[in-house]
């Protein structure tokens, strides 16, 4: 059953009600009353919509494991039968302070949207905002591996890298990567921390950065969402169209970065009964790998050779190192502080057991 507006509001206000450390800095809690402001707004600017909030019907969305997504339909006055839909998104507690800049965020959200991509901004909250709801379906684990779909993907992929964000253009994943690490040390126990080999970490970070900037001379630039998993494309099964959706850890960085990191999330599976299980036997093999490269470069209209192919096919894999590092630091904040049902700190051994197993086959310097 839905829940009336009224519960809804004030489930937000519980859900985020816990109390605040000083350690963690926790972003401010939602209210009930400023929800109730902007949809109370958004009445007033729709017009067609009943004003009577308890009228809402609200439906949980599934997947998320940062923020806590909502479903809104709100009944239109000439027809109960047709709704208008919006999505509302509760802020993950302490993640927008830890992880990621929260304003930068939504300023990003904000120019994305004016380039045609995503949703449009309906109004924020004290701790989330009000989306438009984008009639789509989010993608499945196994979407992933659908050669049309794939094929889509990559063709907006390459597009989503070309929009131009205000501002300086420089590459973000070694200045986050560190900052990453000096977090979760800051939050570990002294045993996880020495789980985890964090003291070893930041001389990891420094030699990948190194060799990668030596090994790819040639390596382009661009925006990236840097977190591609299925949850955050959307496709129209009318119209085949995709959309890239949340921002939060977007970023410029190389795009081969972007590629591989999306390469790395088909092995997981977030809709599972064991969601934090990372099954690497689904990592795309080379004809697979190759076939989404030579779509996200043939994209522009023009035939790639051979020789980009191999060179950004070559470029991505070494990319996957960073990816493992970057998300096993992830996972030890985000267990510290995300309060969603997920095993963070099983996901994190996973990703730096595979940076450990991959590291000596992909980097030159320890190559035989």
């Amino acid at each position: 059953m839905f829940r009336r507006a009224e519960n809804f509001c004030r489930s937000f206000l519980q859900l985020r009600r816990r109390q605040r450390t000083e350690m963690l800095g926790l972003i401010p809690i939602s209210s009930p009353d400023s929800l109730k402001k902007v949809l109370q707004t958004l009445s007033g600017k729709w017009g067609d919509v009943v004003e009577d909030l308890e009228s809402l019907q609200v439906k949980p969305m599934k997947g998320a494991m940062t923020n806590e997504v909502y479903m809104v339909e709100w009944p239109t006055k000439d027809n109960n039968l047709r709704h208008r839909k919006l999505l509302v998104r509760v802020y993950g507690e302490g993640v927008g302070d830890l992880l990621f800049n929260r304003k930068d965020e939504i300023r990003m959200f904000e120019v994305v949207s004016r380039y045609g991509h995503g949703p449009k901004l309906l109004g924020r909250f004290a701790g989330g905002r009000i989306e438009e709801f984008i009639n789509a379906r989010t993608l499945s684990a196994a979407d992933l591996r659908n050669t049309e779909v794939s094929a889509f993907t990559a063709s907006k992929l390459r597009e989503f890298h070309s929009i131009n964000i205000p501002g300086d253009r420089n590459v973000l994943l070694w200045d986050r990567m560190r900052n990453w690490l000096r977090q979760a040390k800051s939050l570990c126990t002294p045993e996880d921390s020495a789980e985890f080999g964090l003291d070893n970490i930041e001389a990891e970070i420094n030699l990948l950065e190194h060799e990668l900037h030596n090994e790819c001379k040639q390596q382009k630039i661009g925006f990236c969402h840097n977190d591609l998993q299925y949850g955050n494309i959307m496709i129209d099964d009318d119209t085949n169209a995709i959309t890239i959706i949340d921002y939060e850890y977007a970023s410029y960085n190389p795009v081969a970065y972007d590629i591989a990191n999306h390469f790395c999330e088909m092995a997981a599976n977030y809709h599972s009964e064991t969601p934090h299980i990372l099954d690497y036997t689904l990592y795309p093999g080379e004809e697979e790998r190759r076939r989404f490269i030579h779509n996200y470069l043939s994209s522009s209209g023009k035939e790639p050779k051979e020789e980009e192919i191999k060179q950004l096919l070559e470029y991505t894999e070494k990319y996957t190192l960073a990816s493992h590092l970057l998300w096993g630091l992830w996972g030890i904040i985000s267990g510290y502080v995300n309060k969603i049902e997920f095993d963070y700190a099983e996901y994190s051994r996973q990703r730096f057991k595979q940076f450990w197993l991959q590291k000596h086959k992909l980097l030159s310097s320890f190559s035989s």
